[in-house]
């Protein structure tokens, strides 16, 4: 594998987002997402859809090339979902997991895929209320993707408390800033992925995990980092969903500029650091737990710090990549509001002791739609 040139110092990059659909009365889930994908589609068209139940919407964006273009996207696809679900008495809400709790276990979207995956997963179904948001940045071709993601495995900590976003389970306080993480961590095929030596060494090991059935498809490889399965890019899937469009754009920016520089590192034949299988457990455990408001672990040094210290020091080390994309200043700026008001999970619980877990529903909802 080798690129004649120098990777593209600024790849086009797109972003889903998945929301949960709410009674605006009682606050829970409710199984009536495709009312709302009905009434967005003739604006936002292929841009919205369904998800695996009937209580998700997700949106798309179109693969942007600037900042402002992926936050005018997704201004106007949370925008347009909001207004087609209060006309039919719902809301939508950007949060990782149910403030209020919903129906357990969840409705499944109907379906002979559908099927086969509640057969495989059972009882793991039961926790499929939850929503988060997806980076894709475009690659040269799929060995490039993997190479890359080999690099990337140490940031993903660090990554996902920029939007953790997610304290609540069940009607009650999880004691986690994501718990969406944790959830999600139960699964046979999630959490960070192995390494890989090609991309040939990837499609092996997918192979192998089907024949164990471990998989349904190769749609069900829930790695936080892939080369997609359907785009010429390298996803990543490491985070919840960010309470507002700019939250979720300042994270993209943030993949995006990593990302570039690691295709940077693999085109230098820079070789990929070995994090130990233990040791990113308890890093991925740390950042759920405490999001930005506590010590994570730093995986290339193997100690304890502030995570905040985690975020500011990744964003400093791919500042000149940032200026680069003309994303530098919206991303401190940014970066200085999330760090002064807190992530998503500390708000939602500074508002749940104001007003309790309707109160949080209600600002949830205003704050999707900006």
């Amino acid at each position: 594998m080798s690129l004649r040139n120098p990777p593209d110092t600024a790849p086009r990059f797109g972003v889903e987002e998945e929301f949960i659909v709410v009674d605006a009365i009682t606050r829970a889930p409710v199984p009536r997402a495709a009312e709302i994908v009905r009434a967005a589609s003739p604006v936002l068209g292929g841009r919205v859809a369904g998800e695996i139940t009937p209580l998700q919407v997700e949106t798309r964006t179109a693969p942007c090339t600037s900042f402002t273009e992926l936050v005018a996207q997704l201004t106007e696809a949370r925008k347009v979902i909001s207004e087609s679900a209060n006309a039919a008495g719902l809301r939508v809400v950007a949060s990782g997991s149910a403030t209020v709790a919903g129906p357990v276990p969840p409705p499944i979207t109907t379906g002979p895929r559908q099927s086969r995956g509640t057969a495989t997963f059972r009882g793991l179904h039961d926790e499929l209320a939850i929503c988060a948001l997806h980076v894709h940045v475009e690659m040269p071709d799929r060995d490039w993707a993997v190479r890359v993601g080999n690099h990337l495995r140490p940031y993903l900590p660090v990554l996902s408390t920029l939007t953790a976003n997610s304290p609540f389970w069940d009607n009650r306080d999880s004691g986690y800033a994501s718990w969406r993480t944790m959830t999600w961590s139960r699964w046979p095929v999630a959490g960070p992925p192995p390494r890989f030596d090609s991309a040939a060494h990837y499609d092996q090991t997918v192979e192998s995990l089907l024949a164990t059935g471990a998989l349904v498809d190769r749609g069900t490889i829930f790695w936080d980092v892939r080369p997609s399965e359907s785009n010429p890019t390298l996803e990543v899937r490491v985070a919840d969903i960010a309470v507002t469009a700019e939250e979720s754009a300042l994270y993209a920016a943030v993949v995006r500029a990593l990302v570039t520089q690691l295709s940077t590192a693999v085109w230098q034949g820079r070789p990929a650091v070995d994090v130990p299988a233990e040791l990113m457990r308890v890093a991925y455990w740390r950042a759920a737990r405490d999001g930005l408001d506590g010590d994570g672990l730093d995986l290339f040094t193997g100690r304890l710090r502030p995570a905040a210290d985690l975020v500011g020091e990744l964003v400093a080390t791919i500042e000149p990549v940032l200026r680069g994309q003309d994303a530098y200043p919206q991303v401190t700026a940014g970066l200085d509001r999330l760090l002064a008001d807190g992530t998503g999970a500390r708000r939602q619980r500074a508002v749940a002791g104001r007003g309790g877990l309707p109160a949080v529903v209600d600002w949830l909802a205003e704050h999707t739609s900006g």
